[in-house]
């Protein structure tokens, strides 16, 4: 199974991609996609070509995303939510299912505590697939994802089994 992890930002969208096979997770790729343009629907449209031709280079099997927490500054958290539209939409239509995931779940299953800062997730992700140089900060939460998304799909059975991953 390939997945591709999306850690959505207006500026910088996150994205990694990893293969399961059983109780085995392997780093396959990861980057930025830096959104360009003067306005938001040109940066929004930016982020769309961008992670459409990730789509399509990485065939993922299944998706996922992290979920949007609300902050003090609702403008922020409104731009952030059209960029998780962006990311949400890619995948949708390439036909491939998207999972959600809350910003702690995901810390608690890659890291074991659910309020882990950045370094101890790349340091986690970089332990849990050998080979993994997050190009980012941005790409260490994406793969995160993709391998907390791992662990919740059918592939999660195993890696439990397996010790890999913190329930």
């Amino acid at each position: 199974m390939r997945v591709l992890g999306i850690d959505p930002g207006l500026r910088n969208l996150g994205w990694g991609v990893i293969d399961v096979s059983g109780s085995r997770l392997s780093h396959v790729a990861n980057g930025v996609c830096h959104s360009t343009g003067d306005d938001l629907a040109q940066r929004l449209l930016s982020l769309h070509i961008q992670l459409t031709e990730i789509v399509a280079r990485f065939a993922p099997d299944t998706a996922a995303i992290e979920q949007t927490f609300v902050n003090k500054d609702g403008v922020a958290t409104l731009k952030l939510g059209q960029a998780r539209g962006i990311a949400l939409l890619v995948p949708a239509q390439a036909g491939i299912s998207v999972g959600e995931y809350a910003p702690n779940r995901v810390k608690k299953t890659v890291v074991g505590v659910g309020h882990a800062d950045k370094g101890q997730i790349a340091h986690m992700v970089k332990m849990q697939l050998p080979g993994a140089n997050p190009a980012s900060p941005d790409a260490a939460d994406a793969l995160a994802i993709a391998i907390c998304h791992a662990h919740y799909t059918r592939g999660g059975q195993e890696l439990r089994e397996a010790g890999r991953v913190q329930a």
